[in-house]
């Protein structure tokens, strides 16, 4: 596809110092800031405002009354010429505020490829969130929170600061998760605990069976009540020691956390 020139509203005040790309569009009533980058194919829909040290990647839609790249909410936050960086093709629906990074927090939030935030969702400073991340209406990410990759979170569910999520887990909708959650994890409950593994979103992305059988088998050995957490991760290391998926749970429950680990209420959950 041939893109065109940028197509500008008369409305809209746009920096001259803003650079942006090829087909661009920005709607009716839109602001965008001087230090604002507007990759090939972007656009804002209308009444939508973008500040700050902001990258918007190519072929990422913004809906009405989104807020990007404003200070964050932050007290500590002084005015640091930090960043904000967005994926390509991402969806960013209406009244949706995503803050830029912090000098605590390394100066940049970023939001990967092919995300949809959906309508009234947050996303404080000094995020990390992978690509194919859906959160539905009313999400609020805390700051310093790392999501991995196709990560869903259900509507009005809402996540502690420093939180790790891991890829392919699912949040249950209006649920608080303060504690890590493991790839492919389910979590549920309010406080949310573990509830066994994301299956059908194993399932939709076409992990194969066998795969997912180990990783069950994996599940269950690492969330047993025999002996120690620490005792039953190097047991799952040793023996699925080739197997990828059940490793990327021992590596992520092995690293380091600011948070304690989410785990289920009682013992293992079937899944």
């Amino acid at each position: 596809m041939i893109l065109t020139s940028q197509e500008v509203h008369p409305t809209a005040l746009v920096s001259p110092k803003a650079r942006l790309g090829a087909g661009v569009k920005v709607g009716p009533f839109c602001l965008v800031g001087d230090d604002v980058e507007l990759h090939d194919g972007v656009e804002l829909v209308s009444h939508v405002v973008v500040a700050g040290r902001t990258e918007i990647g190519a072929n990422s839609r913004i809906f009405p009354f989104a807020s990007i790249g404003h200070p964050p909410q932050d007290l500590k936050y002084d005015g640091e010429l930090s960043r904000l960086v967005i994926g390509e093709r991402c969806v960013i629906r209406e009244n949706v505020t995503i803050n830029p990074g912090t000098r605590g927090g390394g100066m940049e939030t970023r939001v990967g490829d092919d995300c949809l935030i959906m309508a009234n969702a947050h996303v404080a400073h000094d995020c990390k969130l992978g690509s194919h991340v859906i959160l539905a209406n009313y999400v609020g990410i805390a700051g310093h929170t790392v999501i991995g990759d196709y990560v869903i979170f259900g509507g009005m569910s809402v996540v502690h600061q420093y939180v790790r999520v891991g890829s392919h887990a699912f949040i249950g909708a209006q649920r608080m998760v303060d504690a890590d959650v493991i790839p492919y994890g389910m979590a549920l409950g309010n406080r949310a605990t573990l509830m066994g593994l994301n299956l059908v979103g194993l399932k939709r992305r076409k992990f194969d069976r066998e795969g997912i059988h180990t990783l069950r088998a994996a599940y269950r050995m690492i969330f047993s009540t025999e002996g120690t957490l620490r005792e039953r991760v190097d047991d799952a290391a040793q023996m699925f020691k080739n197997e990828k998926l059940v490793m990327d749970i021992v590596q992520f429950i092995s690293a380091s956390s600011e948070r304690p680990l989410c785990l289920p209420r009682n013992g293992h959950h079937e899944d």
